[in-house]
């Protein structure tokens, strides 16, 4: 995120991303937490006004060079501030997780304040004065799944310039296939000078390139170039002012997420070997390998604290993970609260009965009690254990323990120490051990040292809409290993400091990197031997690379920058030094930690052992301390299903906060108040001052899962906020009346018929809108097709008779196929799922959410968020009314829209079906092939006989509500059939 705004005469913190003004007060200790709120909406209204006349921004730059996966990203902001007085100007840039900051300045009149990275122990002098004056030592904080925050602020004077320079670098990690680089932008305001340019070389050749925005809009697609040839990519987006402004407004739409995935080619001989600068980086993946069959015991906690949401989600996921098993895959499962069960007395072949089975079981897991995860493990083990000893694993089969939990151990041994000690020995090396962390609560440093002892690693699962997908992006990570006990060999007198060189597992998907550093005599060619374990038999990859030859490929100044390799390798040598401290004993931990430590003061990273000190130019006694956030630290309770909860501060001690659910959990017998359950997808600022519970006032329609805050009624009507977003919170909020009912379709027609003056064709409608009583809401059906080449252009179906999943539409000369559910009750779909052939992708979208699954990898997008997804040969866009379109060239175009009432459900459009083949078939596609319109029928011209493929239908002509366009709808003539 890049933000630079200005104060106003208020004081409002909020912990929202893309609010966050600062505003001084001096507004009575005794202001009640109801009218905090309503100067939090009311600053959110006119922060956009003060940053536009005081601080701006006239020049905003993202220069990222991915060199050989090695990213080297530079953000450049100039200001000016434009008031007759002194303004505060903050910098705001969020960059991923796996980032470090290796370089920040300010420029201010010609003078350079640049940051200074130290020992953290250095910096505690300056960390301590920060803390002491109040001030917010911490310049990096976390803000969500992959992104963290850097923010600094620094007064201007009257029309004083500033330059704000952040450079940060990391390795894009192969994850599913593809490599990501994520870049955030949000400046907040109209930017005379924004661009965004990416450089991407990869000598290996780049095999798949893929650019997909949450701001992104038809109007500034046309911003947006990309050039690509073999080894070379550049992606550029550069908006003009009119492009960049929001329809009807001064307000800028650049806010958001730009991500660019892309693959490289590959062979199978294993990798590729580059060489820049007297440093290389061995690369491997190949191609082309079995998979090699497993032996998985999913260990499910099912504790009281697991209860609602999470335990629903985990049944969703290991469903779909069961369906997704090897035949060859043996399997089992264990589930634990105070005691552990398994399921089967031994592990089972993963065939179709046995997944039923497994399936059925899992359904039925319910949450209560404590938390034995000692005894759960133990079990998992012995499993594996006994079914060695007699001989039941396959040979050269891959042994795997997957543990979710979302708590720490409470009954049985929980002494965590003594636990990961228990564990260790007895897996003794012979089985891999994953552990997911569900949400906040959980002990993360507890959960990665378990993984990293036994072989595997810790991933958190996120409290949100999309945990199921979370869980099952995680299992195909590790769902198709190929090789086991891969070590690298490369000659002694030709290569030295070489980083990690022996791996437990390569999974399809992923890869393996090793860099290391040439020797000054080494031979003219390097070579190097892979060896490694397929399911049964040895295998050794061999590869030679002429110095020379591959440092000629590094010599391009435009597309890199130097010495990048030398830069990767101590990059590299971090992480893993870090990794292992965390399973290291105390002897060793100190010279891991020396070495990590002096690195990254000789390359300048901001790591977790190094701090910067950012001086600014009121004097020594302004520096700030930036430091890089854990992921074990357990800093992030206050967010509820990744979102952040504001806190809204008044004068003294007093404090109001908007929160999820917070009333105690019946079912967390483990710990008794253990914290505030997650809120539901709603929460309601409403009267009844003081009350926190689960239920509601009695005229409230407020799920008991939901949390009714209290307020003045007198003060503030009542508000639903749907936090799906956090600019939604503040969205569509009336100040000066009640909240009303959003305007349904039905209401909203019947109100247009009522005033309807009688004219033409509309003779019917203002005759029923004489009668005393209001006409029947016209109804939109359940689709509506556009017939190309016949003279009724329009025909709307109406399903009457559902039963199970349909076949909507199939083509396959379109390599398409879209089938769905119909709940013939709601007059809804309940979810519609597209089949695409070219590119291999599915589309399956629900009320809720739409998921997009490609190469095994899961991506989830909420309703009217906007998505422009560039895919060869797709294009996937969706606008803020919520039409998401699937378009291809030369294809027909699949629309799925969320419909809000009256039910909930989804509807599809399709347009340009002129496109489809004689081959088109399915319950609408029906409608494509050779369709014979009989004449009017002679007592009442709005009857026609329809048929299609020799059966007839009757067609009638009838008003229908057209919701193609969006909420509410228009009403339009069109035939009508039912099915």
């Amino acid at each position: 995120m890049l933000l630079i705004h200005s104060p106003l005469p208020l004081k409002f913190r909020s912990n929202l991303p893309g609010i966050g003004a600062k505003m001084k007060t001096s507004a009575p200790g005794c202001t009640c937490g109801i009218a905090l709120v309503l100067l939090s909406l009311l600053a959110v209204l006119h922060t956009t006004t003060a940053q536009k006349n005081d601080i701006d921004i006239y020049s905003l730059t993202v220069d990222s060079k991915v060199s050989s996966r090695f990213a080297h990203t530079v953000v450049t902001s100039r200001v000016v501030n434009k008031a007759d007085v002194t303004q505060e100007a903050t910098f705001q840039v969020e960059l991923p997780k796996r980032a470090f900051i290796t370089n920040f300045s300010m420029i201010i009149e010609g003078v350079t304040y640049p940051g200074n990275i130290k020992e953290k122990a250095a910096a505690q002098e300056q960390y301590s004065a920060a803390v002491a004056r109040g001030e917010s030592a911490g310049l990096i904080k976390a803000t969500g799944r992959k992104m963290e925050q850097f923010q600094v602020s620094v007064n201007v004077a009257p029309s004083a310039k500033v330059t704000f320079e952040l450079v940060y670098e990391e390795l894009l990690k192969r994850h599913l296939g593809v490599y990501e680089l994520l870049l955030k932008v949000q400046p907040q305001q109209l930017v005379r000078h924004l661009q965004m340019d990416i450089h991407i070389f990869e000598p290996q050749g780049i095999s798949l390139l893929e650019t997909e925005s949450t701001f992104m809009t038809n109007e500034l697609a046309d911003a947006l170039t990309i050039s690509q040839n073999k080894t070379k990519a550049h992606i550029r987006f550069k908006p003009t002012l009119s492009q960049q402004k929001s329809p009807g407004q001064e307000d800028t739409v650049v806010n958001g997420n730009f991500i660019i995935r892309y693959d490289v080619n590959r062979t199978l001989s294993g990798g590729s070997i580059q060489i820049e600068n007297g440093y290389f980086v061995h690369y491997f993946a190949p191609e082309g390998l079995p998979t090699i069959p497993k032996n998985v015991i999913f260990v499910i906690d099912k504790s009281g604290s697991m209860f609602g949401r999470k335990i629903q989600q985990t049944r969703e996921a290991l469903i779909k993970i069961l369906d997704d098993l090897n035949p060859r895959d043996q399997f089992n499962l264990i589930s634990f609260s105070g005691e552990a069960t398994q399921w089967k007395p031994s592990l089972v072949a993963a065939s179709a009965e046995n997944v039923n089975q497994a399936r059925s079981y899992v359904a039925g897991i319910q949450a209560q009690g404590g938390t034995d995860i000692n005894e759960a493990m133990m079990m998992a083990v012995q499993l594996l254990t006994n079914a060695n000893r007699q001989e039941l694993l396959p040979a050269g089969s891959v042994s795997l323990i997957i543990l979710l939990t979302d708590g720490d151990p409470t009954a049985g041994e929980t002494n965590p120490t003594k636990i990961q000690k228990n564990v260790k020995e007895a897996i003794a090396g012979q089985y891999s051990l994953f552990c997911l962390g569900f949400g906040f609560d959980v002990s993360y440093a507890f959960l990665e040292k378990l993984a990293l002892d036994n072989g595997g690693l810790a991933r958190r699962i996120y409290e949100d809409s999309d945990s199921s997908l979370q869980l099952q992006d995680f299992y195909q990570e590790v769902a198709n290993p190929l090789l086991t006990a891969v070590t690298f060999e490369y000659p002694s007198n030709a290569v030295e400091e070489v980083s990690q060189d022996n791996f437990r597992l390569l999974f399809k998907g992923s890869e393996i990197v090793v860099a290391g550093k040439l020797q000054d005599q080494s031979p003219d060619v390097l070579s190097a031997k892979v060896r490694g374990h397929l399911h049964m038999q040895n295998i050794t990859f061999q590869m030679e690379s002429s110095i020379a030859e591959k440092e000629g490929e590094f010599q391009s100044p435009k597309y890199i920058f130097h010495s990048f390799m030398e830069r990767l390798w101590a990059y590299l040598t971090i992480q893993q030094l870090l990794e292992k401290m965390i399973s290291a004993s105390d002897a060793e931990k100190q010279a891991l930690e020396t070495r990590a430590l002096n690195l990254s003061l000789q390359y300048s990273f901001v790591t977790p052992l190094t701090s910067m000190v950012v001086t600014k130019p009121e004097g020594k006694e302004q520096s700030e301390v930036a430091e890089k956030p854990l992921e074990t630290e357990n800093k992030h309770k206050q967010f509820q299903f990744g979102l952040p909860v504001s806190r809204f501060r008044t004068m003294g001690d007093t404090r109001s906060r908007i929160t999820g659910s917070s009333y105690p959990d019946p079912f967390l017998t483990e710990r008794g108040l253990r914290g505030p359950r997650p809120a539901g997808p709603l929460m309601k600022v409403s009267s009844n001052s003081g009350r926190h519970g689960p239920q509601g006032p009695p005229h409230s329609p407020l799920p008991p899962h939901l949390t009714y805050l209290g307020v003045r009624e007198s003060l503030l009507p009542e508000v639903w906020l749907a936090p799906s977003t956090p600019d939604e919170m503040f969205r569509n909020v009336d100040l000066r009346t009640k909240a009303r009912a959003p305007d349904t379709p039905s209401n909203t027609m019947t109100q247009r018929h009522q005033e309807m003056k009688p004219s033409g064709s509309s003779t019917g409608l203002s005759q029923s809108a004489k009668t005393d009583s209001p006409p029947a809401p016209i109804q939109a059906p359940s689709v509506i097709l556009t017939l190309p080449g016949q003279s009724v252009s329009r025909l709307c179906v109406d399903i009457k008779h559902s039963q199970g999943p349909m076949n909507l539409l199939s083509d396959p000369d379109q390599g398409v196929e879209v089938t769905g559910q119909y709940e013939t009750e709601k007059a809804q779909f309940s979810w519609i799922e597209v089949t695409l052939k070219n590119p291999q992708l599915q589309v399956r979208a629900s009320p809720e959410h739409v998921v997009v699954t490609r190469n095994r990898r899961n991506s989830a997008y909420k309703w009217k968020e906007t998505l422009f997804s560039v895919i060869p040969s797709l294009n996937m866009t969706m606008d803020k009314t919520g039409l998401l379109l699937l378009s291809s060239p030369g294809k027909v175009t699949i629309g799925l829209l969320p419909w809000d009432g009256p039910g909930a459900g989804l509807r599809l459009l399709l347009r340009d079906t002129d496109r489809f083949s004689s081959h088109v078939g399915g319950t609408l596609g029906q409608f494509y092939q050779d369709v014979l319109w009989g004449p009017p029928e002679a007592a009442d011209d709005s009857r026609r006989t329809l048929s299609v493929q020799g059966r007839d239908y009757s067609a009638t002509r009838v008003l229908k509500l057209d919701y193609q366009e969006g909420s509410p709808g228009t009403e339009i003539s069109c035939w009508s059939v039912e099915l």
